[in-house]
């Protein structure tokens, strides 16, 4: 079997590398013509998303590229302390859940894949496919085609891919939030190691953490109308966060804003899968950041696709195996990711009655147990 890739993200070499393990063979196809080296800030890599990289024995450079971030801390605008919960669960070995640059993340996975010699084409943007009775075959905007015995969408929350299996799928759904991000490289401390502040401010959230060298992540989530771009960002966000009691607007004012993107998830999407044409990751269930499970799905996405095609007879019922397995989870995290998002961006009346009942919500969550579900899921081939 020949596995079509879509998408060089996370998912896609991810997808291919545990495809390889259960003996089939896959190539990637990416529609930029250079490799992403340089897009985006920062993500999430949860404790359950490290423990899926670690059934592909792809985990230990993500670990070292990261900042073990086990824990968060909530605040409101006016500095009060909502409470404290943790940022996934540690695996037995002790792992926590890892802050890491988005374009490390691309890198190690991509260089990952390269190494164990699967083949990843760039400037391939999907236009078409055509698939019959044997095989699928991708037809790309340069002219060029490929065929293979499935095709695998791992092309992001925008998916072509999906748009072509389904014209009436859901179109991706805006959160009122656009998502910024920043680092500010000096040795100045504004907060504990391994500690996530999350700040719930007057009119837009804020998050930083810091690592051992002493830099400061940080991340903003501004509540804006779709298409409204200011002139500058940077003052916009200013201005937004300087009228709150902790350090959000400094932190903005000394850096150079990395990241300025509209945030989108998915409602359920209703056909992951037709023929020899499969949906995965963004494609098929994009969670906004506030989860910070993006990333993990994906990966946990692959090998369950993996060992369900290794296991089923045939590709249809390793497709309806992968649904079954998956479909249930994965639209949990994208419920629970959406009320996070929703909560950042109250209106002033939602806000009094978020910060007086958060406390007692982190309370309530704060036991291991409560996020099992998510943190301590495993996969494995």
């Amino acid at each position: 079997m020949k596995a079509l890739i879509i998408g060089c993200g996370i998912g896609g070499p991810t997808t291919a590398m545990a495809l390889q393990r259960v003996g089939i063979d896959a190539e990637i196809f990416e529609a930029y013509d250079v490799p992403a080296d340089n897009v985006g800030s920062f993500l999430n890599v949860a404790s359950n998303g490290l423990d899926a990289l670690r059934t592909l024995d792809a985990h230990r450079e993500v670990l070292k590229a990261g900042i073990p971030t086990p824990r968060m801390v909530m605040w409101s605008g006016t500095g009060k302390r909502l409470g404290e919960v943790a940022n996934g669960l540690a695996l037995d070995d002790g792992t926590v859940s890892h802050t890491i640059q988005r374009a490390d993340l691309y890198r190690i996975v991509r260089d990952e894949a390269v190494r164990r010699g699967i083949p990843i084409s760039y400037g391939r943007r999907l236009v078409s496919y055509e698939e019959n009775e044997k095989s699928v075959t991708a037809r790309f905007e340069d002219g060029t085609e490929a065929s293979g015995d499935i095709l695998i969408a791992a092309d992001g929350v925008h998916s072509r891919t999906r748009s072509l299996l389904d014209p009436a799928a859901p179109a991706p759904r805006y959160s009122g939030l656009y998502n910024f991000g920043g680092i500010v490289k000096d040795t100045g401390r504004t907060g504990e190691p391994g500690v996530y502040n999350m700040i719930f401010g007057r009119k837009a959230f804020f998050g930083y953490t810091v690592s051992d060298s002493g830099e400061t992540w940080w991340f903003a989530n501004l509540p804006r109308e779709l298409g409204d771009v200011p002139p500058d960002w940077k003052a916009t966000l200013v201005e937004a966060f300087a009228g709150d009691d902790n350090v959000s607007a400094e932190l903005v004012g000394r850096g150079s804003v990395e990241l300025a993107l509209p945030i989108h998830d998915l409602p359920a999407v209703p056909t992951w899968h037709r023929g020899r044409v499969l949906l995965t990751g963004d494609a098929a269930h994009a969670t906004s950041p506030s989860s910070g499970q993006g990333a993990s799905m994906a990966i946990e996405d692959a090998i369950v696709l993996a060992a369900c095609l290794r296991d089923e007879h045939g590709h249809a019922a390793a497709f309806e195996s992968y649904e079954r397995r998956r479909r249930a989870r994965v639209e949990r995290v994208v419920a629970w990711s959406k009320k996070i998002s929703d909560s950042k961006a109250a209106g002033p009346v939602a806000r009094v009655f978020r910060d007086l009942m958060l406390p007692v919500f982190l309370r309530r969550s704060a036991g291991d147990d409560s996020l099992a579900w998510m943190y301590r899921h495993h996969v494995e081939l």
